[in-house]
């Protein structure tokens, strides 16, 4: 029997009929932009997370860069962000006019610290991207003590949380991508930017509509990227359902922990005081690429994310070019993905660490 490296059908099973319904709402509506919907959810997920505003936007890569804008970077600042993320972490900030500076991270909870940040601060940063990266929170306020804004990808975290409060909910904003694979997935792309600033909300707004507050006037070069009714529709059925699926998650490790994986590689670290909604279930392994060719040959899902750091693309290699980041390096030849679902259960947990220990004799 195989196991999926995600099961993103099982828990959408009992909500077809609802969402099948809602979706045909909004066709019958004849409304498909900026409209009810939209608003509706962005007033919900804001108070799911306990923030001011949520302002929905096309896509995760196009929250991060307008949410910058909306914070004030621009041409010549520099922007802090880690190199062990999607690429999209990074990318979304050339476009603003601004340029990466990379930095490291911690090698068992897989973010940025104060201390990787600190060290990559110039005298020209305006902002710092934490990514919550696979999950996992990153220490918003502890990095925002150095005395610099902070901006959290939160795009695989929805469903986190730390010290009370939900990933989102920390830095001067946050940004979210419901990408159908996300712990919160939507139905195509779609993204967030929320924040309890209302100036950075507004600004946002004003952006993702081609930098026109009322639509005649036109005060910046803006964006046309708005969160479309249909997929606003359908989140507002997803959502209720988060924490149910996130608790299914947190299962899940609990799962692989007491099936013994901890005896074979090295497991995710939970940030302080953080509860992680493991988007990913990302291990460590000196022969990663061999586990994971040998999970394959079994119909165990498994993946390598970042084995090409993103300070060592090529479109990144310029701004990058002497940068020494070791725990980086080192992630990115070590780490393997490995089954994640709120549906995976303690047999599945069984099979995946058996296969694991198989691999290794």
């Amino acid at each position: 029997m195989s196991v999926p490296l995600f099961d993103t059908r099982t828990p959408l099973e009992p909500l077809l009929p609802a969402l099948r319904e809602r979706a045909a709402a909004v066709l019958d509506s004849g409304s498909y932009v900026l409209g009810p919907e939209v608003r509706a959810f962005e007033a919900e997920l804001a108070a799911h997370l306990g923030v001011r505003h949520a302002v929905g936007v096309a896509n995760g890569t196009d929250a991060l860069t307008i949410a910058l804008r909306a914070m004030g970077v621009g041409p010549g600042d520099d922007v802090v962000v880690p190199s062990f993320t999607f690429y999209a972490s990074a990318e979304a900030i050339p476009p603003t006019g601004a340029r990466p500076v990379f930095c490291d991270v911690d090698p068992g909870t897989f973010c940025v610290t104060p201390d990787t940040v600190r060290a990559a601060l110039t005298p020209r940063t305006k902002a710092v991207v934490a990514v919550d990266l696979f999950g996992n929170v990153a220490p918003a306020p502890e990095i925002e003590a150095l005395g610099v804004p902070v901006l959290c990808d939160s795009a695989q975290a929805a469903g986190s949380r730390r010290a009370g409060r939900r990933a989102g909910a920390f830095g001067t904003a946050a940004t979210f991508s419901f990408f159908p694979s996300k712990n919160l997935g939507g139905f195509g792309d779609g993204g967030a930017i929320v924040t309890d600033d209302d100036g950075v909300a507004e600004q946002a707004r004003v952006l993702r509509f081609h930098g026109s507050a009322d639509k005649v006037t036109y005060e910046h070069v803006g964006y046309n990227s708005r969160l479309d009714e249909l997929q606003a529709a359908l989140l507002r059925v997803l959502l209720p359902h988060l924490d149910e699926w996130s608790d299914g998650r947190r299962a899940a490790e609990r799962h692989y922990a007491e099936a013994g994986l901890g005896e074979l590689v090295a497991l995710p670290v939970p940030v302080e005081q953080a509860q992680p909604a493991w988007h990913l279930y990302v291990i460590r392994h000196p022969l990663a690429e061999q586990l994971g060719e040998a999970l394959q040959r079994v119909g165990i899902g498994q993946r390598a994310y970042y084995r090409t750091p993103v300070h060592r693309q090529p479109a990144m290699r310029d701004y990058a070019p002497h940068v020494a980041l070791p725990a980086t390096d080192e992630l990115a030849r070590t780490h393997l993905a490995i089954p994640m679902s709120p549906v995976l259960d303690r047999v599945d947990a069984i099979q995946v660490v058996s296969a694991i220990r198989e691999a290794r004799a």
